[in-house]
Parts: structure tokens; sequence; C-alpha cells
């Protein structure tokens, strides 16, 4: 019974933060509550993942995709709200969005411990600048946004070590 309670919860959240999403965002969540919709379950035993982005839709859109793929994941609106967050959680990932208001993620990077990133970004880069990006042994990947939902949960397991 509460499992049912559970999946109507989660489908009713999602469809509301899809509701809320920028388009390019809309069509990736679309696809994620319908291939989530049948097994939605809540994360109990999942890795603990940070979404930290100043955009809400996208975080909460992240959040719901990864909860519903089996991880615990909590969220911070930029770079300072992130290290305060680290003070009291320890992620096996953080999800990082590159370009925010406040604190420059490089400035917060080598005070972020022993974690591993993965950079998100809307802003097309080049190889030359991905790999600027990815010099800090903290940073093992680089996602680009919009992503697909599938992709991103497979990635996510694997730096996550799911």
């Amino acid at each position: 019974m509460m499992a049912k309670k559970n999946k109507k919860s989660v489908k009713k959240k999602t469809k509301k933060i899809v509701k809320k999403a920028k388009p390019s965002v809309k069509k990736t969540a679309k696809k994620a509550v319908a291939k989530n919709e049948k097994d939605a379950k809540p994360a109990k035993g999942g890795k603990l993942i940070m979404v930290v982005d100043d955009e809400a839709d996208v975080r909460n859109t992240v959040k719901t995709v990864l909860e519903n793929a089996g991880f615990k994941v909590v969220t911070a609106v930029n770079a300072s709200d992130c290290l305060r967050k680290l003070q009291k959680v320890k992620p096996a990932l953080i999800l990082l969005d590159i370009m925010m208001p406040g604190m420059p993620v490089k400035e917060a990077i080598p005070k972020m411990g022993n974690v591993k990133i993965a950079y998100l970004s809307v802003v097309r880069t080049s190889e030359a600048e991905k790999e600027d990006l990815l010099k800090s042994k903290k940073v093992v990947a680089f996602i680009q946004k919009p992503f697909d939902v599938d992709k991103l949960v497979a990635k996510v397991k694997r730096l996550a070590g799911k």
C-alpha cells in the first residue's frame, strides 16, 4: 500500500516540476516521467549525490530523476551553499554547475574535500576548454546540458560507484 502512495507522490511532484521547467528541460523531464512512472520508488540505501545549480528547475528535475533511479539527493543553490552543506553530508558525487552567481566554482573546488565532481554546463565548450576544466583531480566528468536522462543516470551510477 505504501509503495502505491510513494509512486503517486513521486509522479505528482515530477509533473509539477516539469510544468515549471524551461522548454529544453521539459522535454528531458517528460521523458524521465514516462520512463519512471512504472517503477518510481523512494531512495532508501542509495548513494548520496549533491546537485549544485542556481536554476531551481534544473536542480529539481535532476533531483527527481536521480531519486527515481534509487539515489539519495541533496541540493545546493550555489558554491557557498554547497560548502556549508558539505560540513554535514559526504556525497559520493557532486553534480556542479560551472557558471553560478557568488563564489566562483574554481575557488570552491579546493575547499570541497575529497569528493568526486562532475561539471554540469549549458555553455558549449571546446575540447581544449573541457581539458582545462578537468585538470583538477576531483573533477571526473563533464556533462553537457540539456542531457539525455538515461545517459545522465548511467554516468552518475558509474561515477558514484553504484
